[in-house]
């Protein structure tokens, strides 16, 4: 989409995404090796009960689904803020993904670009929000 295609009020809603015990604990093993996203046994001792995915990998799998729509396109120049990041309850293996896509601001800036702020509400398969998070990105007009 192009810059003035987006307005405040927007939502778009995108494909789902199995989260895995595999999955989850490759990306841990790798950007956030605690316990709880690797060890079963110690885990299920927790306050989750098992293996949880990290909440960066939760993040980054919300962004994924929400580039994986295309309504960017080629036009996105850079991502220039995320804020307001809550993990909301925790995501367990199989859980399954979608996030919800709200755009809460669009403005003009210098040289032909444009900013478009979005709100991501990523749900889990039983409708319950297990993050949320603003992202801010550069776009051509």
């Amino acid at each position: 989409m192009r810059f003035n295609e987006f307005f405040v009020g927007q939502v778009f809603r995108t494909k789902s995404i199995r989260m895995t015990k595999e999955s989850i604990t490759r990306f841990a093993a790798e950007f956030d090796p605690q316990y709880m996203h690797l060890d079963e046994e110690k885990a299920k001792q927790g306050r989750f009960n098992g293996i949880i995915a990290s909440g960066i990998q939760t993040m980054a799998v919300s962004f994924k689904l929400w580039v994986e729509t295309g309504s960017y396109g080629d036009d996105v120049i850079a991502g220039t803020a995320m804020n307001n990041l809550k993990f909301t309850k925790p995501v367990y293996p199989e859980d399954e993904l979608y996030t919800l896509v709200e755009v809460t601001e669009v403005k003009e800036k210098k040289n032909d670009t444009g900013s478009v702020t979005v709100l991501l509400s990523t749900f889990n398969h039983n409708d319950e929000k297990v993050f949320e998070g603003d992202l801010t990105v550069l776009i051509k007009q």
